[in-house]
């Protein structure tokens, strides 16, 4: 039998392979085989990640791109295609929450400004899944293979207090993606998301950790609610997503969502 899990024929674009969890997906993909276009704005960080895949025996190229913006995701796809391949899997990891509308003691919900909550909206759903799915999905349905992964998370599920914007615009992402998994089902192309739990990344730090490294009440809440009892690290998330990139292991799976969370989703009290 053929290694269920090689991804040798695959061209791997991830949006957002910058970041912390971006970033392990990118070098995930390219150990078990895939051509991986990193894509991102900071062109030393993608720099920096195409070369420590290419150090560690991969293929791995950084294209400059703005997933907020249609016409730089279409040169990138353009290029991508001239020099790694046509594009046959697409990781959506980009995203974030932006901290104007958390919710605090201080700062309540009614008093959200909209330009904000559209802001989250823009980086989550617009930019982390609408338009680069736009770009990329209907080249992949067009030659009939393709394996789109959105990246959602816990609190798309069970809304997290405080980050209301942010739990709202991931709600919608699996929606989305749930929506693209029926349209191009029969055309070859597979859309599934994964759930991360809570992995320390650069914009939740600050709640998750005092400045001295001791963990702060929300992080304690979160270990409380986690059978597991621990954060995750980010290479936790990369057989996820090895497992739903190669067609030889998940051809018959999409509109479905992988959980890798610690349990937090299986907890109540």
């Amino acid at each position: 039998m053929s290694n269920l899990f090689d991804l040798s024929q695959e061209v791997a674009v991830i949006i957002g392979a910058t970041g912390v969890l971006g970033g392990a997906l990118a070098d995930g993909l390219a150990a078990a085989g895939a051509k991986v276009a990193v894509l991102g704005r900071n062109a030393e960080r993608g720099e920096a990640r195409a070369q420590a895949i290419r150090k560690a025996g991969g293929i791995g190229q950084y294209f400059a791109a703005d997933a907020l913006d249609r016409a730089s995701l279409a040169k990138a796809h353009e290029v991508i295609t001239r020099e790694l391949g046509a594009p046959t899997v697409l990781v959506n990891a980009a995203g974030g929450n932006d901290p104007k509308v958390t919710v605090t003691p201080e700062r309540p919900f009614e008093s959200i400004n909209l330009d904000d909550w559209r802001t989250n909206f823009e980086m989550n759903l617009v930019g982390g899944v609408l338009l680069p799915c736009q770009e990329f999905g209907p080249a992949m349905a067009q030659r009939g293979k393709g394996s789109i992964i959105n990246i959602a998370s816990v609190s798309a599920h069970l809304p997290l207090s405080r980050v209301v914007a942010y739990s709202s615009s991931k709600a919608a992402v699996i929606s989305l993606s749930q929506f693209l998994a029926r349209e191009w089902a029969t055309k070859g192309v597979r859309v599934n998301t994964i759930t991360p739990g809570f992995f320390p990344a650069e914009q939740n730090r600050k709640l998750l950790f005092n400045e001295d490294g001791t963990p702060t009440a929300r992080t304690k809440s979160i270990w409380g609610h986690t059978p597991m009892n621990r954060f995750g690290e980010s290479q936790e998330l990369i057989g996820a997503a090895v497992f739903l990139a190669a067609p030889g292991a998940s051809s018959f799976i999409t509109g479905t969502d992988i959980r890798v969370d610690g349990g937090f989703l299986s907890q109540t009290i």
